[in-house]
C-alpha cells in the first residue's frame, strides 16, 4: 500500500514539474499530473532501457528526472496531437 501512495506522489511530483516545464499546469489538474507523470515513467524508463540496456530505479534522483522526461516528451505529443486536431478545424 505504501509503494502505491510512493507511486502516486512521485507521479504528482514529475507530472506538475513536467506540465510547468511544457506550459500546460493549467489545463490540467491533479488528476492530470499524475497520470502524466506515471505514464512518463513508464515511457522514460522504456527509452532508457532501450537506448542503454539498463533498468531506473524510479525512487532515485536519476529516475525522477528519467521520469520528468518522459512525462514531457507525453506533454510534447500530447500538444502536437492537439494542435493538429485545431488547426484543421479552423483552416475550413
Amino acid at each position: 500500500m505504501v509503494n502505491i501512495i510512493l507511486w502516486i506522489l512521485v507521479g504528482a511530483f514529475c507530472g506538475w514539474i513536467a506540465s510547468i516545464i511544457m506550459h500546460t499546469d493549467a489545463e490540467q489538474g491533479a488528476l492530470g499530473n499524475i497520470i502524466v507523470g506515471i505514464v512518463g515513467a513508464f515511457i522514460g524508463g522504456f527509452l532508457v532501457n532501450a537506448l542503454t540496456g539498463h533498468g531506473v530505479n524510479v525512487f532515485s534522483a536519476g529516475g525522477i528526472v528519467v521520469s520528468i522526461i518522459g512525462a514531457v516528451i507525453l506533454l510534447a505529443i500530447v500538444k502536437a496531437v492537439q494542435g493538429r486536431g485545431r488547426h484543421s478545424r479552423t483552416a475550413v
